[in-house]
């Protein structure tokens, strides 16, 4: 009798360095895997066209990869606790591989679905995938949850580090029944990248070979030195433990990917941070900024170049470099008096990489409301003095703010500063071609402290 077990991928796509393929293959004459199109996954808290059609073409990607090996990628429609129990019964399937995750959404679905296997007589087996370790085991000396970053990551660089599996040969595909389509979505992005393992793989040897030796210096620089690859990580076309593996040279670099593992770790053992500060008394901050305010930054228009760069490459690629990141949602917070709340769903709309740990892990910690505490002062930032210190050459700035490409560099930073005359030399006059400050970043400094303070008493 032919032994067969279901692999159900879901933020794994890829064949290399995938344990719950590598398991299934090395304990089964038969494996299928399946990929299963959930409403909730596509149509859920934090609807993206955008990173669904990226993911769409990450499937296509993953089923050539597989087709490649003999194999097939079974695509199906619905509840998986429903579509897996019943590709189970169709194929003879006695087991289903799965990589485990930590939102809340996926762990209620994976309790709806070991729950249904169960019923159906199908054993469920979870494996490690998503993360370079196992982020559910660092603990502090007293046996709890980390919430500062530092001795996290001391815990983690102790803990074991599972096997790097290759891709495998070959993967036999069961004759029936039908794989399935995968569906088309068209990306609201002008200029979205290239999905799937294939350009991942390339990417990370491109960035091996190039890139990560200059990184420690780099990273914090707006217009390069990062490595762009976390959509990849994100959906899973790369090994975030393959790519620890391959960077072990770099401490910088697999310090970076600690922070990955820490949000996860601590979404995991918080999953009421979803929706609420970690700090909760800081859910009582008195919001005052409006749709006005929200609009304005989301389209890139607050008179504050590094601001408005950061929200028009994110516009217009689906992916911002991470210190741009911080300085537009600390803006967004800190300066407009926004709700985080707000910002972290529009960066989940257009974000490639939208992943609800990292998201909200950033949006809290930079709000000072989140883990990792620190003087509210040291994450409430200038974003004139940001731009002078991460984009020292205006590269980034005279790339995704054209209107500012010919303003001398000694006042990109405050175009508000340029007289009449070079105004008019640069093709650039404030207030009609490029807005004028939408605030006053000093006297909004102190209005935030004073809403903290308040919400804190």
């Amino acid at each position: 009798m032919v032994a067969t077990a279901l692999v159900w991928f879901r933020r794994d796509l890829r064949v290399h360095d995938h344990p719950p393929l590598h398991r299934a293959l090395a304990a089964h004459d038969r494996v299928v895997p399946v990929f299963v199109l959930d409403d909730r996954l596509l149509d859920g808290r934090f609807p993206s066209p955008s990173r669904a059609a990226f993911m769409l073409d990450c499937l296509r990607d993953l089923r050539a990869a597989l087709r490649e090996r003999g194999g097939e990628l079974f695509v199906r429609s619905g509840p998986p606790e429903r579509e897996l129990a019943r590709l189970a019964r169709e194929t003879g399937a006695s087991a289903v591989y799965f990589a485990s995750d930590v939102s809340p959404f996926a762990t209620a679905r994976d309790r709806r679905v070991e729950a249904a296997l169960r019923e159906a007589g199908v054993e469920p087996r979870r494996t490690p995938g998503n993360f370079v370790a196992d982020v559910g085991r660092p603990r502090t000396r007293d046996g709890r949850p980390f919430s500062v970053f530092t001795p996290f990551w001391r815990a983690w660089e102790r803990l074991e580090r599972r096997e790097v599996h290759g891709a495998p040969r070959a993967v036999e595909a069961p004759s029936a029944p039908a794989a399935g389509p995968i569906p088309h979505v068209a990306s609201e992005l002008p200029e979205p990248p290239p999905a799937g393992e294939k350009e991942a793989r390339r990417r990370m040897h491109s960035w091996l070979r190039d890139g990560i030796e200059r990184y420690e210096q780099r990273h914090d620089r707006v217009a390069g030195g990062t490595s762009m690859l976390s959509p990849y990580l994100h959906f899973g076309c790369l090994s975030a433990r393959e790519l620890e593996h391959e960077a072990n040279g770099a401490p910088a670099y697999r310090r970076q990917l600690a922070w990955r593992d820490f949000y996860a770790h601590v979404l995991l053992h918080n999953p009421g941070n979803a929706r609420h500060a970690h700090q909760r008394e800081l859910d009582a901050i008195e919001w005052s900024g409006g749709e006005a305010e929200l609009a304005a930054w989301a389209e890139g228009r607050t008179g504050f170049p590094i601001v408005d760069a950061g929200m028009r490459q994110l516009r217009t690629i689906g992916w911002m470099h991470n210190r741009a990141r911080l300085i537009a949602a600390s803006f967004l917070v800190k300066d407009l008096h926004v709700d985080w709340r707000r910002g972290e769903a529009h960066f989940m709309r257009l974000l490639l990489c939208g992943d609800v740990a990292q998201n909200n892990g950033n949006w809290q910690w930079i709000s000072s409301v989140g883990v990792d505490p620190a003087p509210l002062q040291r994450r409430l930032y200038n974003p004139v003095l940001q731009q002078r210190r991460h984009d020292p050459d205006g590269e980034y700035v005279r790339r995704w703010v054209p209107e500012l490409r010919d303003a001398p560099l000694a006042k990109l930073a405050e175009p508000w500063e340029l007289t009449a005359d070079e105004q008019q030399a640069a093709g650039c006059v404030i207030g009609r071609d490029y807005p004028e400050p939408i605030v006053d970043h000093a006297q909004e400094r102190e209005r935030t402290i004073a809403a903290y303070r308040s919400a804190r008493a």
